[in-house]
């Protein structure tokens, strides 16, 4: 009823001639001014950082050059002091290039299991490094499927979605301990995506998405402000795949099959002894 009559209120201004009234020119300054941001701070923000991360680079690699093979010493006076941006960044990809190369050949190999081997007698850096070797060699290797894929998963309780990344199948004592075959999903934090949870969710559980994991980070990151569109098909748009399998005011006494036996928390006047005898059948 509402919105006939607002089609109707808005149908007689048109024909009366009343046209709505336009903006004033506060309003569309501001406007103006608000495009303005949403254009320019990304990109002010993103080579802000990138500057800085720069200069942090050069700060830390320039000095370890020897005086005679830093080009910042061959430059006119005058300019010595704002030295060859990026020229530092430069060498660390050059010396890390050459670092994997070294470490293809057969001598590059013996000397990183002699140092493994070393790093291996001492309790406290073999920890360390293994774990960040581990960590390393799972995300960059390219037959690891790591942070391949964003998934949608009921937490932290039913009725309730959050977005996760498959990091890999779970194996060893936690899948053996576990009836269902359950998957690795870390689950982001918003809005530092670095951090967050690590969870072993039953592969019945999670349901695959079509969007990408940049896409899903972002809109992590953005705390939802920044949604993917959806690319499936209509007919796909149009048919839910997952539902809630319980709600707040009801409580899971068992599930079997996937059929949760429910019981409100306020039950009726009366109904006292049928909810008894449903805990008790249960």
């Amino acid at each position: 009823m509402t919105a006939n009559r607002d089609d109707q209120h808005e149908t007689d201004n048109e024909s009366s001639g009343h046209a709505l009234p336009s903006p004033g020119l506060f309003a569309r300054v501001r406007a103006y001014f608000l495009t303005g941001v949403l254009v320019s701070a990304p990109l002010v923000i993103t080579f802000g950082l990138a500057w800085w991360f720069i200069e942090f680079v050069d700060s830390k690699v320039m000095p370890l050059i020897p005086g005679h093979y830093n080009p910042v010493y061959y430059l006119p006076e005058g300019y010595q002091e704002y030295g060859i941006p990026g020229f530092g960044l430069l060498v660390i990809l050059i010396f890390i290039t050459v670092v994997g190369w070294f470490t293809t050949n057969f001598a590059g190999r013996a000397l990183i299991k002699l140092y493994e081997r070393i790093l291996a007698r001492i309790p406290a850096v073999r920890s360390i490094y293994g774990a960040v070797k581990q960590i390393l060699e799972t995300v960059l290797a390219n037959q690891s499927n790591a942070f391949r894929q964003a998934v949608l998963l009921e937490y932290p309780r039913r009725g309730m979605w959050a977005i996760g990344f498959i990091t890999g199948q779970t194996k060893g004592e936690v899948q053996n301990l576990t009836e269902d075959t359950v998957i690795n999903i870390f689950l982001p934090t918003t809005p530092n995506p670095t951090s967050g949870f690590l969870l072993f969710v039953p592969r019945k559980d999670i349901v695959i998405l079509d969007m990408t994991v940049e896409e899903a980070i972002k809109m992590v990151m953005s705390g939802g402000i920044v949604t993917p569109p959806d690319r499936r098909s209509v007919e796909a748009q149009a048919k839910p795949v997952v539902s809630a399998k319980t709600y707040e005011d009801l409580d899971v006494l068992r599930e079997k099959e996937n059929t949760p036996v429910l019981v409100s928390k306020h039950p009726e006047p009366g109904n006292e002894n049928a909810d008894d005898k449903s805990r008790e059948d249960a």
